[in-house]
């Protein structure tokens, strides 16, 4: 089933995956701040639907997202700053859903397309795609939080290096350099990101994903003592859950697990504090 909150933007679902598209294909998925709003919005309700284990983000025709709009740039500081997505929807908001985000790059993307592909959890890339930051070569800066997304994903020389040359590298070399976790021919690369996916979304409980992926992004930003006290105290919960005996009972039996819905605990906003316990 297809639907779209907005022409720029299409959600279609693959059983427990939802797959959602940047839908301007004419301009290799320019950005619009009608397209960033409607993703936000998107993202969020998805997020939110127990039947969706994992989603897809990927960009209809030849590109993922190419940057913003030429035309947003060239109608000066006013038509620019309204273009800016609010601070709440920025790229890196996809972090603090509970869903495993995947990103197909299925071909060109810069600019703000290249901060909403780092926003996804686990990112995979055609072969050929061109990717690139661009800011410096248009006079910008390093936006949307990159500045401190990309040293803690690359280190800080090769964050350097993309964020100062602008220059375009090809999927290939981004898997290399760790940008993306897969590299694949660009003809395969949605349906081996759907596949991964829906791995997720079958064979992991959606808690265990939940947490996982809110502890990894808590502790980035923590010290390892308190991460530490965090674990503990998660492991100790997890062990009285309906889904590790689940997955218990599967193995015994040879039978894939039937995880719940997401459900159970996760990391509270305050990365300093405990996790706590949601009710489903």
């Amino acid at each position: 089933m297809q639907s779209a909150l907005t022409a720029e933007i299409e959600i279609d679902h693959h059983g427990p995956v939802a797959v959602v598209r940047f839908n301007r294909p004419d301009t290799l998925n320019a950005f619009t701040r009608t397209m960033g709003d409607a993703y936000a919005v998107a993202m969020r309700q998805l997020d939110r639907d127990p039947l969706v284990r994992a989603i897809v983000v990927t960009g209809s025709g030849r590109g993922f997202c190419s940057g913003a709009d030429v035309e947003v740039l060239r109608g000066g500081p006013a038509a620019i700053r309204a273009f800016i997505p609010a601070r709440e929807d920025m790229p890196s908001f996809v972090h603090r859903l509970s869903t495993p985000v995947i990103a197909a790059v299925n071909g060109p993307v810069a600019g703000i397309g290249f901060a909403y592909m780092m926003g996804s959890d686990v990112r995979f890339a055609a072969r050929e795609a061109k990717i690139a930051t661009t800011f410096a070569r248009l006079g910008l800066v390093a936006e949307y939080g990159l500045s401190w997304l990309l040293p803690r994903a690359l280190g800080v020389g090769r964050a350097l290096d993309l964020l100062l040359s602008g220059r375009a590298i090809t999927g290939a070399e981004a898997l290399e350099m760790g940008l993306v976790q897969f590299a694949v021919p660009v003809a395969d690369v949605f349906t081996t990101a759907v596949e991964y996916a829906t791995d997720l979304a079958l064979n992991c409980a959606s808690t265990s994903l939940a947490v996982i992926k809110a502890q990894v992004y808590a502790d980035l930003e923590d010290n390892e003592t308190r991460a530490l006290e965090r674990t503990v105290r998660l492991m100790d919960r997890s062990f009285d859950g309906p889904d590790l005996a689940e997955a218990l009972s599967a193995r015994s039996e040879s039978r894939r697990p039937l995880f719940g819905a997401a459900a159970g605990y996760v990391i509270a906003p305050d990365a300093r504090s405990a996790a706590s316990p949601v009710s489903s």
